[in-house]
């Protein structure tokens, strides 16, 4: 069975995302009449008390559909609560459209770090899978999911995975000419994501090992080093930069050790609280050259030029890529890797 056409449909967090998909979509394959009007013209309406609904304006009936949201938007006010009901209303009026396959893509997956219990608490991620489907989505597409268990959260809906390491890894090769160079993990948790990095550099593997203080949110106790880096160039690789203060820690440390440059690369720079501050700070005193985020956390030119440590590499070809393969009805594990 043939699936129906590809649209697009933008929440307003992820109308820059969903732009720049559509136009990567234009270059993809020989047959261009998959792309004709496949931005859907929506409203995402607000209300005085905080409710938000989505309006789709076109016909969708019989279409192979993706909501396209960015639960973090630095270039507005809305919060991750406000941008996951409205990606809900979007996903809801889709199906309510008799739209033929739904399918969310969310680079950053809501309340990903919320996947087991700790203490006497909620299972978030789980709940959050659960609204997802029940709003009416059959697919998931997110980019470096926290926790690999997630996936395990969804009884009907399908969850892909996809990797900023390849276009992370490009923007590397075509920018820096890093020479004996020494991929660092900044916590164990993450040595799987540093281990391919290092793999396709053909380097040398270090990890930092950090003893979380649970009793403060975003705390560590101690760090400490396995590996050598004395009188080498770092590339440290992280899921995501929230405050910074682990991968700063890290950074440090490695200083201490006998690095020399040290650049930073994360899939989601989310950059909240004093984040900026620190990384200016380390910038600054030398102890990092750059940060390499990419564009499923937007934060433009303008961020770039005010903080010259800071990098955005464009996702959303490889996102076009994965909606082209599925509409088409070709292999994605290729483009997961």
């Amino acid at each position: 069975m043939e699936r129906g056409r590809l649209r697009v449909i933008a929440c307003a967090s992820g109308r820059a995302l969903a732009a720049r998909i559509v136009a990567a979509l234009a270059k993809i394959g020989d047959d261009r009449d998959h792309v004709d009007d496949q931005l859907v013209a929506s409203n995402e309406v607000s209300f005085p008390n905080g409710e938000v609904k989505t309006v789709i304006l076109d016909p969708v009936r019989g279409d192979d559909v993706y909501v396209v949201q960015c639960m973090q938007d630095p270039l507005t006010t809305r919060s991750t609560n406000d941008n996951l009901m409205a990606l809900v209303t979007a996903l809801n009026a889709a199906h309510q459209a008799d739209a033929d396959h739904i399918t969310a893509v969310l680079p950053q997956f809501p309340y990903a770090r919320q996947e087991r219990k700790k203490e006497r608490e909620g299972i978030t991620a789980q709940q959050v899978a659960r609204l997802i489907e029940i709003a009416g989505a059959q697919r998931v597409l997110t980019l470096d999911i926290h926790a690999q268990a997630i996936s395990g959260f969804f009884d009907r809906a399908t969850l892909d995975d996809l990797h900023a390491s390849g276009p992370i890894q490009e923007f590397i090769s075509k920018t820096y000419a890093l020479d004996n160079l020494i991929v660092v993990s900044p916590d164990v948790g993450s040595a799987d994501r540093a281990r391919h990095y290092s793999n396709r550099f053909s380097t040398e593997l270090a990890i930092v090992d950090k003893e979380r203080d649970y009793s403060k949110p975003s705390t560590i106790a101690r760090v400490r080093l396995v590996g050598e880096v004395r009188g080498k160039n770092v590339l440290m690789v992280d899921d995501i930069v929230d405050t910074a203060g682990t991968i700063i820690a890290g950074a440090e440390l490695l200083k201490e050790k006998g690095a020399l440059d040290i650049y930073l690369a994360c899939s989601l720079a989310a950059l909240n609280g004093q984040a900026v501050e620190r990384l200016d700070k380390a910038y600054e005193t030398g102890v990092i050259k750059t940060l390499i985020g990419t564009d499923a956390v937007y934060r433009g030119e303008a961020f770039m030029k005010a903080h010259p440590w800071y990098q955005e590499v464009s996702v959303a070809p490889l996102i076009a890529s994965v909606l082209y393969h599925i509409n088409t009805k070709k292999s994605v594990s290729s483009l997961l890797d």
